[in-house]
């Protein structure tokens, strides 16, 4: 039986502007987790740039440590991160949560004489359009990693095309937490009404992210059915509060956010046709599969990849017409249960074995 691996993960500590040590959540955290339950000796070496003190914690198998970028500068938290690697001698060091990081995991594998591996959700160039040396930089980390993995095909294509060598997918999947509650119960809990049909947007809402197709696309069918709702969340939501027609419930405690999927009578994920929305596979629409909510998302080669093809559950980019139509049609269902969907515990254990397979032999 292989030996157990000493692994290194490198991250922001606020990736999605969650901080992964108080409230730890998704892929930057499940991955790990699952690799510390299968009997992995598993660090996370994370930085925040909000000055907050260094702080060294273990919770759930995982050894974590916090250093902040100010105000003591890069170059220290270089340094510390050479002893760190240099006291662990890691089998693995593994970039996740953005480019800058996979751009260190690389480079500091080599220091430590360890194998590196890059994680990907997102097509990260695209959140610095602008900065192409460190695009450059980016491309060569994936040429020289020894395992990349993407959260989708679509996403794994785009690094290969950009620089890896080759790409496994590791998809997106929802926290525990997402699973179906009672409808009443979680409106009644969120003091919305019960004897509505409620539609929601999914994440963040304003306008300056070209939500105004949903928009549009709600009124048309309040026109023609009047007991529809819009359910929108965020610290922006409130703007747009105008009740019946609209529930705008501000920021939401994680502890609600199941809550807000379930009271949904269907849940609507919009992405744009960008560098961004064309590589991205959103997290809640996989809370929305996990919670059995009818769904409408933006037709893009990852959603139709997550629902598996299903054309019932998508709508074009920018087409509020055909949007309003989806909505609609969907409102008449209950609930659905998304085949293939997979457990953080599942994926945890195919990335355990791609580690392994490839971990230096002693």
């Amino acid at each position: 039986m292989p030996r157990p691996l000493r692994i290194l993960f490198l991250s922001k500590r606020f990736p999605q502007g969650r901080d992964l040590i108080t409230r730890p959540y998704g892929r930057f955290y499940h991955l790990a987790q699952g690799l510390a339950a299968a009997g992995h000796e598993v660090h996370i070496a994370t930085l925040s740039y909000r000055g907050l003190p260094s702080t060294e914690c273990a919770f759930d198998g995982i050894c974590w440590r916090s250093d902040d970028l100010w105000p003591s500068g890069p170059l220290n938290y270089l340094q510390g991160l050479r002893r760190t690697a240099a006291q662990l001698q890691p089998d693995w060091v593994i970039g996740v949560s953005d480019l800058w990081f996979g751009i260190l995991a690389t480079r500091l594998a080599v220091r430590a004489g360890a194998r590196s591996a890059i994680d990907a959700y997102d097509n990260f160039e695209a959140y610095m359009p602008w900065a192409r040396p460190v695009h450059q930089l980016w491309r060569r980390a994936l040429g020289k990693a020894d395992l990349v993995t993407a959260a989708g095909p679509t996403l794994a294509a785009r690094l290969i095309e950009t620089g890896a060598s080759g790409c496994e997918v590791l998809p997106m999947t929802a926290d525990p937490a997402f699973h179906p509650r009672d409808r009443g119960d979680a409106r009644r809990s969120l003091g919305l009404p019960v004897d509505r049909q409620l539609i929601g947007h999914l994440g963040a809402f304003n306008r300056s992210r070209g939500h105004a197709v949903l928009l549009r696309a709600v009124q048309q069918l309040q026109a023609r059915n009047p007991q529809v709702s819009l359910v929108l969340s965020g610290r922006d939501s409130p703007a747009f509060h105008a009740p019946p027609a609209v529930y705008g419930l501000g920021y939401l405690r994680d502890e609600h956010m199941p809550l807000l999927v379930n009271a949904l009578d269907v849940a609507c994920i919009s992405l744009a046709d960008t560098a961004f929305g064309r590589y991205s596979y959103p997290a809640k629409l996989c809370e929305a599969m996990a919670c059995e909510v009818p769904v409408v998302a933006t037709d893009t080669p990852p959603t139709r990849w997550m629902l598996g093809e299903a054309a019932r559950f998508l709508s074009p980019v920018g087409d509020a017409d055909a949007l309003s139509a989806r909505l609609e049609a969907n409102l008449g269902l209950d609930r659905v249960s998304y085949p293939g969907r997979e457990s953080w515990t599942s994926i945890a254990a195919r990335y355990a074995a791609l580690l392994v397979a490839r971990a230096p032999s002693d």
